[in-house]
């Protein structure tokens, strides 16, 4: 009989320590945003964008943290989610945001760069996203790089990089060396994810990107893409696989 107690007891804690972690899971959560805790010092915040062709879309960033800084990849959708997530970070985490880095010109990317301008954090895109980018907004990256971007936070260094063109011209892609984390954007599909938004896409070459961050960056661990689920480098096989025969 005691034995019986003893293991019910043990299920009854290992089940409240796995709803315990899924709830931790989500840090923060309202009804245009949401931030998850994906790795050890990496969130996801999720936004969302209205669209005629897909409807509401859920759109993925990045954040990732150490020591007393932050740097974050692509804003939310508009300047007022972009101020919840600001919140977040600075007054309820209370790190500094050293930067925020766009990865490339579509509005699920830097739709909300406003806000962060208005608190003084720095913004970096590719060349190309700005220019691309002037062409449908006002309110631009402040400061550009051509093929690669290194931002040190804390102690750690995030890079930058443009491996080519995919979903866009100008995409880029983020990546912590330390923590073997990319930020893919829309450059990389979910699993069982479509081909998606096409109208700025060069289907010629999308395959040949991917193949070169996976040759490039071959011990990545947790890959998030600009929309659905992460995952690990099978995002990127699955990507390749996707395209590689247009």
């Amino acid at each position: 009989m005691r034995k019986y107690i003893f293991l019910v007891f043990c299920l009854f804690v290992f089940t409240s320590a796995t709803k315990a972690q899924d709830s931790d899971a989500v840090s923060y959560s309202s009804d245009v945003l949401k931030i998850e805790k994906i790795g050890d010092n990496v969130f996801k915040h999720v936004s969302y964008l209205e669209t005629e062709a897909y409807g509401k879309v859920a759109c993925n960033g990045m954040i990732f943290i150490d020591e007393n800084e932050a740097i974050v990849y692509d804003t939310p959708t508009t300047d007022g989610v972009s101020a919840e997530l600001i919140n977040w970070i600075e007054n309820i985490q209370q790190k500094r945001i050293k930067a925020v880095v766009i990865s490339h010109f579509h509005a699920d990317c830097l739709g909300g760069i406003g806000e962060f301008h208005k608190h003084g954090i720095r913004s970096y895109a590719h060349k190309r996203t700005i220019a691309l980018a002037r062409e449908k907004t006002a309110v631009l990256p402040k400061s550009s790089f051509r093929k690669r971007l290194n931002i040190k936070v804390g102690d750690k260094e995030t890079q930058t990089i443009f491996f080519g063109t995919g979903h866009t011209r100008d995409n880029v892609v983020g990546y912590i060396p330390e923590e073997k984390v990319l930020f893919g954007g829309c450059l990389i599909k979910q699993m069982n994810a479509g081909k998606g938004n096409l109208e700025d896409a060069d289907v010629d070459q999308w395959a040949l990107t991917v193949k070169e961050i996976r040759e490039v960056l071959p011990d990545i661990k947790l890959v998030l893409p600009g929309h659905g689920k992460e995952g690990g480098a099978e995002l990127l096989d699955y990507t390749i696989e996707l395209f590689k025969n247009n």
